[in-house]
């Protein structure tokens, strides 16, 4: 790498002023950026006693419709888990079948 000082030189504006003004641009871009920020939300997980509460489906139901990929389920261990964000997707793609 060369040991070459780079000079840029900026006339009609002050120090303070060039520094105000990158600041207000920073300041737009990220304003602009915190309006489509949204924060992460933790994914909700309930089993599969819980899922067949809340749809009034049986156990067996949800083993039919996780087989047919109509919903998804997700394995930890022994452990089967449903996001319950993912329910509603799952219902609708469920009544388009069935009409």
């Amino acid at each position: 790498m060369s040991d070459k000082i780079i000079t840029t030189q900026i006339h009609g504006i002050t120090p303070d002023e060039f520094k105000e003004s990158i600041l207000k641009d920073i300041r737009e871009e990220l304003k602009k950026l915190s309006l489509n920020f949204q924060p992460q939300i933790p994914s909700e997980y309930v089993t599969r006693k819980e899922l067949s509460k809340i749809l009034k489906v049986s156990v067996i139901t949800l083993a039919d419709w996780e087989k047919k990929g109509v919903i998804k389920s997700y394995r930890i261990g022994n452990l089967v888990r449903y996001k319950r964000a993912e329910l509603d997707h799952a219902l609708v793609e469920l009544n388009k079948t069935s009409k």
